[in-house]
């Protein structure tokens, strides 16, 4: 079964097309520029953005996918509805983010998928954000590739802006989750300390740039929040507290080489954390094959951290395989979508389906 995805969780509008795990369109259209002047998401014009663009990335999606399809070669932006209709007729069901993520935004994704639903009688298939992050190392190209199989049982961490999680996947759709955040997700940690040191958002591209400057070494010896406890929990906001004091208490001209090395240590902080506990799960579980998903993980240094641990216990990590994928995108929520397929977990009644911004994976 083809299936359109939608995903609106957040600061992104994106659409996809897979078939299976092959990715035959995708669209993204970034909020960044829109957010970066206020420091963060802004709700209210995350929703205005969404509104604005949600009928061209779908148009633009389906274009891509008849053009890659070697249908048309020359369709433009706002092609006519009859090729719309010609290309939903290949479309078996229609995939959204139900959550979690920002009420107003998952709201756009959640009614244009039921209008096109409806309009070309297609199944509906709700699916959980995180769930997509899970999926997201195994997701392929319009070629199939990389060919990358299944080896359950799988240790998950997802480390995105908005979510920590440990979860253990034993098989398709089955989660047991057995850490979280107590507060600040890691992604958003890594922000907020951006922001503190004047560096603009997001922050942790910006924050691994300068880490990777000094070397990657902790220069503050900041503290390792809930490393010694005995669950597999995580806490991060402790930690952005003590940073903002290092930087109060030393009152200091944050440019050039300080910056870097607080930048540095910040990273190697959270970073040490996350594998830490990471490390804990493998010995608790016994699982050693992980999954690794969400915004962070696109982070280089975090990737060879991972990559040393999976060997260490003489098993494999795996990573989105494009970069597109750590961020928030439609490309994985179909994928998901079509596991559920698979099982017919389809939504039957249009009127039950609605945005759940808290909701959990399991």
């Amino acid at each position: 079964m083809r299936i359109l995805a939608i995903d609106t969780s957040c600061d992104e509008t994106a659409v996809a097309i897979v078939e299976g795990r092959k990715v035959l369109s995708n669209v993204i259209f970034s909020q960044i520029l829109i957010h970066k002047k206020w420091g963060g998401v802004v709700p209210n014009l995350a929703k205005k953005a969404h509104e604005d663009r949600i009928d061209m990335i779908v148009q633009e999606s389906l274009r891509r996918y008849l053009i890659n399809r070697k249908i048309t070669d020359n369709l433009r932006y706002g092609f006519p509805n009859s090729i719309e209709e010609d290309a939903m007729k290949e479309i078996g069901g229609i995939a959204v983010t139900q959550g979690p993520g920002l009420a107003v935004a998952l709201e756009v994704g959640i009614k244009k998928a039921k209008e096109m639903a409806k309009k070309y009688r297609k199944k509906l298939i709700a699916v959980n954000h995180l769930e997509g992050h899970i999926y997201s190392p195994f997701v392929q190209n319009r070629q199939g590739k990389p060919k990358i199989s299944f080896n359950f049982p799988y240790l998950a961490l997802i480390v995105s802006g908005g979510h920590t999680e440990l979860v253990v996947l034993n098989k398709h759709l089955e989660y047991q989750r057995i850490g979280a955040t107590l507060d600040d997700a890691a992604g958003e940690a890594l922000d907020k300390a951006a922001k503190l040191l004047g560096l603009g958002y997001p922050g942790g591209p910006l924050i691994e740039r300068l880490a990777k400057e000094a070397d990657n070494k902790d220069y503050h010896n900041l503290p390792r929040p809930m490393l010694k406890s005995d669950n597999l929990n995580f806490s991060f906001s402790g930690l952005k507290t003590a940073f903002y004091y290092l930087l109060k208490k030393g009152n200091q001209n944050l440019s050039g080489k300080i910056t870097r090395e607080l930048a540095s240590s910040f990273q190697c902080s959270v970073f040490e954390v996350l594998v830490m506990k990471t490390e804990k799960a493998i010995k608790k579980t016994g699982i050693n094959n992980l999954l690794v998903g969400g915004g962070v993980i696109a982070n280089l240094r975090l990737r060879k951290l991972f990559r040393d641990l999976a060997s260490k216990y003489s098993g494999k990590v795996a990573f989105p395989p494009y970069k597109y994928l750590t961020g928030d995108n439609a490309a994985m929520i179909g994928v998901v979508a079509s596991f559920k397929a698979e099982k017919e977990l389809y939504f039957n009644d249009l009127n039950v389906l609605d945005r759940e911004p808290r909701l959990e994976l399991c």
